[in-house]
């Protein structure tokens, strides 16, 4: 199969022709159709996330065809279109997967990261791992929803019932979950990167009441903030323009350092709190409500081949909404294209 390897942290992507891997007794094995482009990749390619397997495929997005399966898997059919996400595999006994935080487990295993992902032809995927896709989305759109929109959902929910949400960081999460919170009746103020007028018209385009640059002080207070944007200074700036009792939510897996801070902008019941990963939970309750929601993805499309170049647009903040590989086949190219 042809697949995109990472060699070494802080390289570029190497194509390679590799065998196609055989699925273990619980895995299947998918003809990969999409596979999204994450800031998380960035990390890993960067070396802000420091122990990947290498040399590695990255994506944790991939929408894929069963086309074999191992001896004990029952939950997916020869044929069927499924999503694979970043959380790849759990010990399953552990304290916090006894008690449904399986994302917390500390032998958990990641696709893209501490396994293969689906820069390739095909992929393999623990069974227990994956989801059934709506089929009210094209490959394309299904693969954002995978992890940006999984792991927006899980800062959502995070927030509470804050009715005025301030997003910092407009991309692939943020597009998603700005639909979602504008369905059920919220306020969305959208925070972008200084001088992006694009940005913040994409913000408004999708229900935004107000967007602005991450330094601009918001119309109102709002009641909670989403940090998707990896900056440890906007810690500090979304607690300013947070009213007493509310939340910050980090939601990404890499963030530059926070700077020093006075007191009194935690004080009054403000709480600052990260999301780590997703659990299988997360995955059905947010597939479920995403076509109810009318949620659509917004996505450029790359080739395989062309894999490095869609990381320099998202690193370079070209992208709008989230960014996709998908497969050189030509039923696959105008799916994507339709979406």
């Amino acid at each position: 199969m042809k697949a995109m390897i990472l060699d070494a942290q802080g390289q570029p992507l190497r194509q390679a022709e590799m065998p196609c891997p055989k699925p273990g007794v619980d895995e299947i094995l998918l003809k990969v159709r999409a596979c999204g482009v994450c800031r998380t990749d960035l990390h890993v390619m960067d070396g802000d996330l420091r122990q990947p397997k290498l040399p590695l495929i990255l994506g944790h997005e991939i929408v894929g065809i069963v086309v074999e399966k191992g001896a004990k898997v029952k939950h997916f059919a020869l044929g069927q279109r499924v999503g694979v996400p970043w959380l790849g595999r759990t010990c399953g006994h552990c304290g916090y997967c006894a008690s449904g935080r399986e994302n917390l487990c500390n032998d958990a295993k990641f696709t893209g990261y501490t396994l293969d992902g689906g820069y390739a032809e095909f992929a393999l995927a623990d069974e227990r791992y994956c989801f059934p896709l709506p089929d009210a989305y094209s490959d394309a759109e299904a693969a954002p929803l995978l992890c940006a929109g999984l792991i927006g959902y899980r800062a959502l929910v995070a927030a509470g019932d804050a009715k005025r949400i301030g997003i910092y960081g407009f991309g692939a999460a943020a597009h998603i979950i700005a639909q979602l919170a504008c369905w059920q009746g919220r306020e969305i103020f959208a925070f972008t990167r200084p001088g992006d007028a694009d940005g913040q018209g994409f913000a408004r385009e999708l229900g935004a009441a107000w967007a602005g640059d991450s330094s601009a002080t918001p119309p109102q207070e709002m009641d909670a903030a989403i940090l998707f944007a990896p900056v440890g200074a906007l810690i500090p700036q979304a607690l300013r323009h947070t009213a007493k009792g509310g939340t910050v939510v980090c939601a990404g897996i890499h963030m530059s350092n926070v700077p020093e801070f006075p007191y009194s902008i935690l004080w009054g019941e403000r709480s600052v709190r990260s999301i780590a990963n997703l659990t299988r939970r997360d995955g059905e309750a947010f597939l479920d409500i995403a076509p109810k929601a009318g949620i659509r993805a917004e996505v450029e499309t790359f080739p395989l081949a062309l894999a490095n170049e869609a990381l320099r647009q998202l690193s370079s903040g070209r992208v709008r909404g989230a960014a996709v590989l998908i497969m050189d086949e030509p039923g696959n190219r105008a799916n994507a294209m339709d979406a």
